[in-house]
């Protein structure tokens, strides 16, 4: 018979029915996933002022209307850090484990901006150090979950690129946030960095719990499958890594190292020009730390973009080892003048290490982590080292400011900064870059990593 029978007739109806439903399952896909890329860009702008609470307006605020000296500011600075540092590797842990992790982001802003906020009303060494280690303990959840986030959403083929769209934003969010606080802080005084806190505290809020649910693919979130791997049963084989790689992964384990160097030197160097500059011009302090934040922050964006766009092509350790070859070109041209423009100048070399740094480090992680399922607990583990060197470092610049004065405080840095060059030039293979990031290629190349 030429015609077609009702069960035929039915077979195809209901074809074109379940055809239909993925068409719309896929355009409805697409549609999160373009929310949840927006949304991202709005958190990581906001999030850009909360996830470092004070930062180095903390040093201005105490330097100048607490009267502290700069080795009792290292102190504490070095106190709340160490309580960053306790945190991360659990921070990440609980991104990789947890599916909240939208609230999880919300909750942690909240705890930064109330224990910022209260600092005013307890000025004295202990409550200022309590409150602001509880402000770096929560803020150790922001860098993993974002990146888990970011990693879930787009996965691993366009991560370089939506990481460096992320720092993009959240440079030019504390570029945003500088220029306020500088205008703000000549206008008003330096309280007014505390009200805008607030406000970026709250849109933050607003951003975060704007990406969609189920956008995010969590097992992804946390490197447990490549994007390459689209079967279901695939998927359903795959367990973590146990937590021993984290120890037994030697390529983790040199970069740790990098980035607790890269950190001892960097960590202390604005918070240095910051008194410096408050020093000559008590009125003037703020106004001209921001004048810093916002020229390093302008270069960061376009550099940030660099990254995104040509890391994959151009090689992960090559930008990873211009990140630490600026700074101590940089330390050493600190001490050539103590004039403001000559400073602020200066730190637009900043915004290119910075910039590059912030970039490629997730990116990093990535590539040794991938298909282990410990993506998260690794970045927090790689932080607490880069915690480790941010305590020593304020604590350690403090000290030579005290007995040799501020242009040997910066060579002692730039020298920590050169050893680092080193250790990566020697140490460190490529981790990713056009051949190794291959889809056909870039699960074995990392397993292989991963191995040591």
């Amino acid at each position: 018979m030429c015609g077609t029978t009702r069960a035929d007739r039915n077979g195809t109806d209901h074809c074109a029915l379940r055809l239909g439903r993925l068409a719309r399952m896929v355009v409805d896909n697409s549609d999160d996933r373009a929310r949840a890329c927006r949304a991202l860009d709005a958190s990581n702008f906001f999030l850009a002022d909360v996830r470092d609470g004070l930062g180095p307006y903390l040093a201005i605020y105490l330097l100048t209307e607490r009267q502290w000296d700069e080795a009792r500011i290292g102190l504490l600075m070095s106190v709340a850090t160490a309580a960053g540092i306790v945190a991360q590797t659990p921070a990440g842990a609980l991104v990789d484990a947890t599916r909240a992790k939208r609230w999880v982001v919300a909750a942690a802003a909240v705890l930064v901006t109330a224990a910022s906020l209260l600092l005013p009303l307890f000025p004295t060494f202990w409550p200022v150090a309590i409150s602001q280690g509880i402000a770096h303990a929560a803020a150790a959840i922001f860098s993993p979950a974002v990146a888990a986030v970011s990693l879930g959403v787009v996965g691993h083929r366009a991560f370089t690129r939506r990481i460096g769209r992320n720092e993009s934003f959240n440079h030019a969010g504390n570029a945003v946030a500088a220029a306020a606080a500088g205008g703000g802080a000549f206008l008003f005084g330096p309280m007014v960095v505390f009200y805008l806190l607030a406000f970026m505290s709250m849109a933050s809020l607003v951003s975060i719990l704007s990406i969609p649910e189920r956008a995010i693919d969590h097992e992804l979130a946390r490197g447990l499958h490549d994007s390459g791997e689209t079967t279901r049963g695939l998927h359903e084989q795959e367990r973590p890594s146990g937590l021993s790689v984290l120890l037994t992964c030697r390529p983790l384990l040199i970069f740790a190292v990098c980035v607790a160097l890269f950190h001892l030197s960097n960590a202390a160097m604005l918070p240095l020009v910051g008194q410096k500059l408050a020093l000559q011009d008590r009125n003037l302090g703020t106004t001209l730390m921001s004048a810093c934040i916002v020229a390093a922050q302008l270069v960061m964006v376009p550099v940030a973009m660099l990254v995104g766009r040509k890391a994959d092509a151009w090689g992960h350790k090559m930008f990873f080892l211009a990140a630490l070859l600026i700074l101590p070109l940089r330390a050493a041209l600190y001490t050539l003048s103590d004039k403001a423009a000559w400073l602020v100048g200066v730190q637009l070399l900043d915004g290119i290490g910075a910039g590059i740094f912030g970039a490629i480090f997730p990116v990093i992680v990535a590539d040794l982590m991938r298909n282990t399922g410990r993506f998260n607990v690794a970045q927090g583990a790689v932080i607490t080292a880069q915690g480790i060197g941010a305590a020593l470092s304020t604590t350690l610049a403090g000290i030579v400011v005290v007995k040799a004065g501020y242009d040997w405080a910066f060579l002692t840095l730039g020298a920590v900064a050169a050893f680092a060059v080193l250790v990566c030039y020697f140490g460190l293979a490529e981790t990713g870059g056009s051949e190794s990031s291959a889809s056909s290629g870039g699960a074995a190349v990392s397993s292989k990593l991963a191995a040591g």
